[in-house]
């Protein structure tokens, strides 16, 4: 296992953070990956450094057990859901014709859950929202143009509805709100090399709007809100000291473990699930504290763990495999042994685990380093993850096309 290479991509973000990192975004960092001095300077992480600007913001008066990693012990608020094995769908599927086929395959397959975008990765909030403080503060859009509708035909087709809300990664809040984001010494607000800009999680009123999207989420219908990009922007521990935005003196991790531990508690009423979506790599490495990420201190405050876990994104020599990508069933066992190994000390706090794994294929990797994925690949995918105990699991196609005819029972 290449332990440089994931700190590597841990610290860059693109590929094991986001499901849908675009091929080019997958191939620059695979390129950076073979500079060996590349991966000496970007596979270090680094604490946390004074800020250059902007002042302190106080810690939320809401965060639940701020300074300590100790949370209630696990009671899942779903004790009646099923095991979930679900689909991602985007908002422009579930406000369109797509959603036909989709419920369709779900009608007549054993999957049974969709995770829909109410929040995108732009920062656009998918529907009309009549609240008044998300309209201020968010920028509804109409991809789902009746949510309320949708939420019926859900329940009509006993679909398990999951909400995705992408956190920190948010464009449109950054751009209207530059206060709550990250600013360069210009003036400008800061953009990853893919043009995306991210939101302070330091900031409490980046959290409250969040989880007041969540809590909305929670009373249309949806029974679980799984909020994704739960971190700081990739490589932040070479800018922390030279953007201006608003800090206080707690770590990085524990930042983002509180962010977690506060929107648990303040959905806990309303008897939703919370899910993370995390790096898969980081089951098998230390904490990513350039962009905040544990995944110890994460899963022990969330009542379920979606690893992304794509035999894509693992490089040459992950769980002694050549090419990951080519053998799937290796792959995802060792990212479960390794998850097990991880999670299981925590006993009572221990959430499900229910990876993300692919039905995509990775044609960025290269000629002889990837295969076209289809039925065999992704029932290889779900018979690992049973081997090591796991009966849930989610499938990312960015496109919403899926593979027919999959025995989703292997």
């Amino acid at each position: 296992m290449n332990i440089t290479w994931a700190l590597l991509m841990m610290t860059l973000g693109s590929v094991g953070a986001s499901h849908h990192g675009h091929d080019a975004e997958v191939a620059a960092v695979l390129q950076t990956a073979s500079n060996p001095a590349a991966v000496a300077q970007l596979g270090t992480s680094a604490s946390p450094s004074p800020n250059a600007g902007g002042g302190t913001s106080p810690a939320p008066s809401a965060t639940p057990g701020a300074g300590s990693t100790d949370s209630a012990a696990h009671t899942d608020p779903q004790p009646d859901a099923p095991k979930v094995k679900g689909i991602y769908v985007t908002a422009y599927s579930a406000g369109g014709s797509r959603m036909e086929q989709l419920l369709a395959l779900l009608d007549k397959t054993e999957l049974n859950s969709m995770v829909i975008d109410i929040k995108d990765d732009a920062g656009y909030i998918t529907y009309k929202t009549d609240n008044p403080e998300l309209q201020e503060m968010g920028t509804p859009q109409n991809f789902i143009g009746d949510i309320n509708k949708l939420m019926t035909r859900l329940q009509k087709h006993e679909v398990y509805p999951i909400a995705r809300i992408v956190v920190f990664k948010d464009s449109v809040l950054a751009k209207n709100h530059p206060e709550l984001s990250f600013v360069n010494s210009d003036g400008s607000v800061w953009k990853n090399k893919g043009g995306d800009s991210f939101v302070n999680p330091y900031n409490e009123d980046v959290w409250k709007y969040n989880v007041d999207i969540a809590k909305e989420a929670a009373k249309l219908g949806f029974k679980e809100i799984q909020f994704d990009y739960v971190r700081f922007p990739e490589g932040f521990e070479k800018r922390a000291d030279t953007l201006k935005y608003t800090k206080t003196d707690r770590p990085r991790v524990e930042i983002i473990a509180d962010f977690v531990k506060y929107a648990r508690a303040e959905l806990a009423p309303l008897g939703v699930r919370v899910s993370v979506d995390i790096f898969g790599y980081a089951a098998s490495v230390p904490a990513a504290e350039g962009i905040g990420q544990d995944f110890v201190k994460i899963s022990k405050n969330v009542d379920v763990i979606s690893p992304m876990v794509y035999p894509s994104h693992y490089s040459t020599g992950w769980f002694n495999v050549k090419d990951p990508d080519k053998d799937p069933y290796a792959t995802i066992k060792g990212s479960m042994v390794d998850t097990h190994k991880k999670l299981d000390p925590l006993g009572s706090y221990k959430p499900i685990i229910r990876p993300w794994i692919q039905d995509f294929t990775a044609s960025w990797l290269g000629s002889g380093h990837y295969v076209k994925y289809g039925k065999q690949q992704v029932e290889d995918q779900i018979r690992a993850l049973k081997d090591e105990n796991v009966d849930e699991f989610l499938l990312w196609n960015a496109n919403n096309r899926y593979t027919a005819d999959v025995d989703y029972e292997k």
